[in-house]
């Protein structure tokens, strides 16, 4: 990524995390799941916010972490489970094959998202995520395949190349408002990263929260279509130099109007598994 060419940022908040004695906690609780729950020290700080089409042609899942891709879907209505598990599965799917060059993926969870409440309640639908983290660590990327597969499968599986990819896309666009932005991983450090425990109704978990650097760039993709994905890593299993871990964040843009809709979202996670 050549920074001189990023422009048009705009300054915002971001929730970090405070290293501390214990070990924060993440939990998801309520019906469905929709409700989370954050205990440990946080801190905000005002960041700026760089706008990532700026860049987006030079940015790679290696290099960078993150790309914005086109993406058109055929699902009518991502209100009805059995369009996405039918439809946007496998889409996605392919989409990660074709990014990524694995031999064979598979999507295994998904959470859909809306700033609206009635939609929360009615579809057990989440809140965007306000503060900065990434999904899995070094821990939990390899224990997810061992959740998902029989022992002897798992195993098999760990002595390969393999990454867990998400892919985010808007459900009701334009988004103008709490878009998702990226820190860019090559401005991380390893201190930066927080092991947190992520715990789920039937599991426990383990997330990293990201701590406050000075040195962190953030990128978003204003204005997303319901026509774009963007496609990031949040496990790499090589540790050969290129991006394991893709820190993200929804923010509050500045330039929000005031009657903006509340912003629905679909986030798909997936295997990707290398010969």
């Amino acid at each position: 990524m050549n920074e001189v060419l990023l422009k048009d940022n705009v300054q915002a908040p971001v929730t970090y995390t405070v290293r501390g004695t214990e070990k924060p906690v993440a939990s998801t609780t309520g019906p469905g799941g929709r409700l989370r729950e954050w205990k440990g020290e946080y801190e905000t700080h005002t960041v700026e916010f760089y706008d990532g089409r700026s860049v987006v042609d030079t940015l790679s899942l290696d290099d960078d972490g993150f790309r914005l891709v086109n993406a058109p879907t055929k699902v009518e209505d991502f209100w009805q489970p059995s369009q996405i598990e039918e439809v946007y599965y496998k889409e996605v799917e392919a989409l990660i094959k074709q990014e990524t060059g694995a031999q064979e993926v598979l999507v295994f969870d998904h959470t859909l998202r809306s700033g609206n409440e009635d939609k929360q309640e009615g579809h057990f639908a989440r809140k965007p995520v306000v503060v900065s983290h990434n999904d899995y660590t070094a821990w939990s990327g390899p224990q997810r395949v061992r959740d998902l597969y029989t022992e002897e499968e798992a195993e098999a599986r760990l002595k390969k190349r393999f990454s867990i990819i998400q892919v985010w896309r808007p459900i009701s666009g334009p988004v103008v408002s709490w878009p998702l932005a990226f820190c860019h991983p090559s401005k991380v450090e390893d201190r930066d990263l927080i092991a947190s425990e992520r715990r789920h109704p039937n599991r426990v978990g383990e997330i990293y929260m990201l701590a406050h650097n000075p040195n962190h760039q953030w990128l978003y993709f204003p204005h997303m279509t319901t026509d774009e994905a963007l496609v990031f890593r949040c496990y790499e299993s090589m540790e050969d130099g290129r991006v394991r871990f893709t820190p993200h964040t929804s923010f509050d843009d500045p330039t929000t109007p005031k009657d903006a809709p509340p912003r629905e979202s679909i986030e798909i996670r997936a295997f990707a598994f290398f010969s």
